[in-house]
């Protein structure tokens, strides 16, 4: 875990985008807020998506906002999407591995250009945000098997960071246990 702690705080000094692996329950959302936070951005937003958790038709609108009248329901001023919520900040696409494959190619663009477009909108505008991503499945087996776009895996996977298994910790789950003990 010292490790991993030391690879978080390098991540937090670069500017590129951090793919978090790891179990489920492994705290990779804590990770993503302590590298948000000990780097430059971190008196400025940090907004997560849970990519699984979203409704498969509304991915889009959540990470690119709407203009207003775009579609039936749409609030009449339009809303920013998170993305943009995240100006200056960090975006985390927490579980990016079941994020629909037709997003996929829209959030590889934005990676690419650092511009957005909200839907209903022709014109896109930039937006100044770190992407941290995390995933508890084989985004490599996932590419393999054509689930997942491999140019967005390359895209996302620049500084990988793995988190161990709570069982691999060794003496972690003591010190956890000790702490739960005195907050509870």
């Amino acid at each position: 875990l010292a490790a991993v702690k030391s690879l978080a705080r390098q991540a937090a000094r670069a500017r590129s985008t951090v793919l978090l692996t790891g179990e489920t329950g492994t705290w990779k959302e804590l990770f993503a807020q302590a590298i948000h936070n000990a780097s430059d951005r971190g008196a400025r937003p940090f907004v997560a998506i849970h990519c699984g958790a979203i409704p498969r038709e509304l991915v889009e609108s959540e990470l690119f906002g709407y203009a207003g009248g775009a579609f039936t329901g749409a609030r009449r001023g339009g809303r920013p999407g998170k993305l943009e919520l995240a100006q200056g900040g960090t975006v985390f696409l927490d579980e990016i591995g079941d994020m629909p494959t037709e997003m996929q190619v829209k959030l590889l663009r934005f990676l690419q250009s650092g511009e957005i477009c909200r839907i209903g909108e022709h014109r896109p505008f930039s937006v100044d945000v770190r992407v941290i991503a995390a995933t508890n499945v084989n985004l490599e087996r996932k590419v393999r098997e054509r689930a997942f776009r491999e140019d967005l895996f390359y895209r996302l996977n620049v500084l990988p960071i793995v988190v161990p298994a709570l069982r691999d910790r060794g003496n972690d789950v003591a010190l956890l246990a000790e702490h739960f003990l005195g907050r509870f």
